[in-house]
């Protein structure tokens, strides 16, 4: 998760969405609400070689854009979480 600016009043450093810029609930660094995290290393053949791209959505914004898809994201149930 990429962490943005200054530390807050708790001492924790804000975690933010880069599509609407709400700052993500931490407490004790412990991130208390979930995000879409994507890291995407661009390879040859691309306009972006060699780049590295990261970036979090918030719940809200990731319903936003998965909604636009023409071909809808493929969800599967976990069983457990570990």
């Amino acid at each position: 998760m990429k962490k943005a600016g200054n530390l807050n009043k708790g001492g924790d450093i804000p975690i933010c969405c880069n599509s609407c810029g709400k700052s993500l609930k931490v407490e004790n660094g412990i991130l208390k609400e979930d995000a879409f995290e994507a890291t995407k290393e661009w390879g040859y053949f691309s306009k972006r070689d060699m780049e590295i791209h990261h970036f979090n959505l918030c719940e809200e914004c990731y319903d936003k854009m998965i909604g636009s898809f023409i071909i809808p994201v493929e969800v599967r149930k976990k069983l457990e979480a570990l």
